[in-house]
């Protein structure tokens, strides 16, 4: 049986379809565990579980990614950790690294690839690894996320290698997107089926995205939707993790290349700190950002002035107007 967010969704694909009008699914109502902060979000098809990994806990699972699963889209629950220990060999690499931060979940050709950074905040003594699997359900009798080391580390460079997004361009070449603050979003090519840099480019100088001219720059986490011959590049601007002193917000910029130049809705570069809106702070909903997006629904999380700051998990319809995307708050009760 499907499950009700899926079912929703195929329907409402069909009245897309026959209307011609862009229809997102419905914003599911979300109960469980829903503490989640920098969710990489996979939606389930075909009555699939949805998963969401998200920014680990220094306390549970020795820092590593959380695991979270719903098998209906709204109801959530924890379901470990992507490993018991973190690789020996970020204790090396990162000196003082507790949680590992900010995952990507990519899928190609039957392979997971789960994107990760390890780093000490304000700090660009930072990395961004790579660990494969087949499945991203902990439950299933073949899951194993297997450890394949550095994608790219940022010590001693102008860039800050956290906060990966993985994004395909129309022959297939994948590539990285990344970057928090310092000098703004970067991007390398990758290659598969390793998932690591494009071999002969290891050296070469990431490319600019995305950059606000200023400091402190703080924009980050960078995350590229292809739609209708464009690559769509949201980034959260302003400041995470202040509880209800935050500030993030989502913003995007389009290309008709996936390495840019990235312009907002009136033409800014992103490079000259363009942006168009998508998502800000309403009422006691602070801050949201962090995002990824799958099956229709742009995924944050956002901070709960109702619950001291708490951070929680966000699900909304990702929807298009004009050729931009659209996304919108429930009206609060």
């Amino acid at each position: 049986m499907r499950s009700r967010l899926a079912a929703a969704a195929s329907l409402l694909a069909v009245a897309a379809a026959l209307t011609g009008c862009a229809v997102a699914p419905p914003a599911p109502e979300l109960t469980g565990d829903t503490f989640v902060h920098d969710p990489a979000f996979v939606a389930g098809e075909d009555g699939e579980p949805s998963f969401v990994y998200s920014t680990g806990d220094g306390r549970v699972g020795d820092g590593n990614i959380r695991i979270r699963r719903s098998d209906d889209g709204a109801d959530w629950e924890e379901v470990g950790t992507v490993w018991d220990e973190k690789p020996r060999w970020l204790a090396d690499a990162v000196p003082g690294v507790d949680n590992l931060w900010a995952p990507e979940l990519y899928e190609h050709d039957g392979t997971w690839y789960l994107y990760y950074s390890a780093s000490t905040f304000g700090q660009n003594t930072s990395l961004i690894a790579l660990a494969t699997n087949t499945t991203l359900d902990p439950g299933d009798p073949d899951y194993e996320w297997v450890d394949q080391g550095v994608v790219i580390e940022s010590a001693g460079t102008d860039f800050n290698a956290i906060d990966p997004g993985v994004v395909e361009d129309a022959s297939g070449a994948p590539y990285l997107a990344l970057g928090s603050f310092w000098s703004g979003i970067r991007m390398v090519p990758l290659e598969w089926p390793s998932g690591l840099r494009a071999a002969g480019t290891e050296d070469d100088e990431p490319l600019r995205l995305a950059d606000r001219q200023s400091p402190p720059n703080a924009i980050e986490a960078p995350y590229i939707v292809p739609h209708d011959g464009y690559y769509y590049l949201f980034v959260s601007k302003d400041f995470c993790c202040k509880g209800v002193d935050s500030t993030y917000r989502i913003a995007v910029g389009r290309s008709s290349s996936v390495t840019g130049p990235y312009v907002d809705a009136d033409g800014v570069p992103l490079l000259e700190d363009g942006g168009t809106p998508v998502l800000e702070t309403s009422g006691t909903r602070i801050g949201p950002g962090g995002q990824s997006a799958s099956g229709g629904l742009l995924a944050f999380h956002w901070y709960d002035a109702d619950l001291d700051g708490q951070f929680r998990l966000g699900l909304l319809p990702l929807q298009w107007r004009d050729g931009w995307p659209h996304v919108e708050w429930p009206a609060a009760d």
